[in-house]
């Protein structure tokens, strides 16, 4: 299986997504890494018997020492605390600014290192090795990193790029059908918002998807991620056209939020909320009556939920203020004004709870 090369184009922050099969293991492409005294290699409880030593190996082969943490795993765990355990390596082996920190696990791992290299004497240099679908298609890429708050979802971090971002495909076998799910709601969401082509692919293809088949897998890690590069390339910092990634993101983290970060996994959250977003795309008269229903069936085959569970809808809305979309106290949502193109836009407050109460159960 070819590996396969997806640009970043940010100028000097320029990296290569790649991806492709066996890439953990394949030296030739870990050979060009900054020179370092050191690297932190950064995973979780879970990770780490799987990965953590070919990647050490890889990292052996040029860094003369290679420092390992391993941290709890879950979306609960994505703290201040959790982020200190990082920085109290760092600063126990006395790591330098040019030290390499590789985050090698899913979404939260991510997150995590690339704010830790943010942070670590005002940035230090990081490459993202992601083992979930979820991570692969959106996460590793495009230098969102943060940490959650018990008030809000991602609300304390910084845009940080990555080095380079290995996405091998192998690393998806070995996931539970729940965190297969998840990934699948971050790749669907791309069809809507960006390429009516790809949503229609998606429908021939779910089953393949979800049976792990390997040339499915690269097809849709390849589209997904191609996707996201054009947006960030064009809009790093999400001043405008970037938000639409966000897509069932508004209502998804209200979820989140709402039951306690952990309870729903954060693809299934974003599955809930694009129905909610696709609802209320209708009700405000951008999409005919049907795409709720053709993006419903798409999820529930998938084995992801449509409907959010029944939290109070003052609760939902009150998340919602916090969100990093909101303007002058305004909710603003991603919405579809047609398949393959998104908007951002506030909605009225009486839609909006009509949506909340039809869509939730």
């Amino acid at each position: 299986m070819p590996m396969i090369r997806v640009p970043v184009c940010l100028g000097d922050r320029a990296y290569d997504v790649m991806i492709g099969s066996g890439l953990l293991r394949a030296e030739e492409h870990w050979s060009d890494l900054p020179r370092a005294s050191a690297a932190v290699l950064v995973t979780n409880v879970t990770v780490a018997p799987l990965y953590a030593a070919a990647v050490q190996t890889q990292l052996k082969n040029r860094f003369a020492k290679v420092h390992l943490v391993t941290l709890p795993d879950g979306e609960h765990h994505k703290t201040w605390q959790t982020l200190n355990l990082i920085f109290d390596q760092l600063l126990g082996h006395e790591c330098d600014r040019k030290t390499v920190l590789v985050a090698l696990g899913g979404g939260v791992i991510g997150d995590m290192t690339g704010f830790a290299a943010a942070c670590y004497m005002r940035g230090v240099p990081f490459v993202q090795v992601p083992t979930t679908l979820l991570a692969q298609v959106d996460s590793s890429v495009g230098g969102k990193t943060a940490i959650n708050h018990p008030l809000g979802k991602n609300m304390i971090g910084a845009f940080y790029q990555p080095l380079r971002v290995f996405c091998d495909v192998d690393t998806l076998q070995t996931l539970p059908p729940r965190e297969v799910a998840a990934g699948l709601a971050e790749v669907i969401k791309y069809g809507p918002i960006a390429d009516a082509a790809f949503l229609g692919w998606l429908e021939d293809h779910i089953d393949d998807l979800v049976a792990l088949k390997p040339d499915a897998l690269m097809h849709a890690v390849r589209r997904s991620c191609e996707i996201k590069a054009a947006v960030v390339a064009a809009d790093e910092r999400e001043g405008g056209l970037r938000a639409i990634l966000n897509f069932g993101h508004t209502f998804g983290h209200a979820i989140e939020a709402g039951l306690g970060f952990g309870v729903w996994l954060h693809g299934e959250a974003v599955a809930a909320g694009m129905v909610m977003a696709a609802d209320l795309s209708e009700r405000l008269g951008l999409m005919p009556v049907g795409f709720q229903v053709r993006l419903s069936a798409l999820l529930q085959r998938a084995g992801l939920p449509v409907l959010g569970p029944k939290l109070p809808v003052d609760e939902y809305m009150q998340h919602m203020r916090v969100d990093k979309k909101a303007e002058g106290g305004d909710i603003r949502f991603v919405l579809i004004d047609r398949i393959g193109s998104a908007v951002v836009r506030p909605a009225p407050e009486a839609l909006v709870r009509q949506t909340l109460e039809a869509c939730s159960a």
